[in-house]
């Protein structure tokens, strides 16, 4: 998979975003694209990518690795910074 296939699944979830879709509302902290981390957070070998994010609708929502793609149900909320 190229870089730019890996950027088009990971979407507009650079560091500082925030997209709600029908799981809740994430403030992405972090972008990790080394597959070795990603797998290693996801707890599976096959990650290309991992988003760190925390739930901004719970309190105590402490952050936590995601793996899914980008898609239609997805909704940028707030851009991030692009590093």
């Amino acid at each position: 998979m190229t870089r730019d296939e890996v950027m088009a699944q990971i979407g507009p979830r650079q560091a500082g975003a925030i997209y709600q879709n029908t799981d809740g509302a994430f403030e992405v902290l972090a972008l990790v694209t080394d597959p070795v981390e990603a797998g290693r957070l996801l707890r599976r070998q096959a990650a290309r990518f991992a988003v760190i994010v925390r739930d901004v609708l719970r309190a105590d929502g402490q952050p936590f690795a995601v793996g899914s793609v980008w898609s239609d149900s997805d909704h940028l909320v707030r851009a991030g910074s692009v590093r």
